[in-house]
């Protein structure tokens, strides 16, 4: 349990890796209809919202992988994903295997979840200001 404990970092650092990647290939995924194309149309540049949510998921994603304003971009990514669920999933049904809107739910409360904890280990902004990695180390 102790080594749990102290590879916390480690572990937080892998999950924010992994989360980004996954959201960032929905970007590509629908701004360029590659990886299985988009869950429907591509939209067109500037539409509203697909084409900015496609954008936020690249964008945001990328930033989360690679610990870059992690946090800042956790937020907007996180409140993407409220806003797909609220608008786009939740006036079908109430819950979300019901209504399809089980990746906003989970995308949502992971960004979030790493927008409170921070990037951990191995984060970009740590390389950028080291202050930062001595304060993630104590963890």
């Amino acid at each position: 349990m102790e080594s749990l404990a102290k590879n916390q970092g480690l572990f937080l650092a892998l999950y924010r890796f992994v989360v980004g990647l996954l959201f960032a290939c929905h970007g590509v995924a629908t701004l360029f209809d590659v990886l299985g194309g988009p869950h429907g149309q591509v939209p067109s540049i500037g539409q509203w919202p697909g084409w900015w949510a496609a954008v936020i998921q690249l964008v945001g994603g990328v930033l989360v992988l690679l610990g870059l304003a992690a946090r800042a971009a956790a937020v907007i990514c996180s409140g993407s994903m409220a806003y797909a669920y609220f608008i786009v999933h939740q006036p079908q049904a109430l819950f979300p295997i019901q209504n399809g809107g089980e990746l906003a739910a989970l995308f949502c409360w992971s960004f979030l979840l790493i927008a409170i904890l921070g990037p951990g280990r191995w984060a970009l902004s740590g390389l950028l200001t080291p202050s930062q990695v001595v304060e993630h180390d104590r963890r």
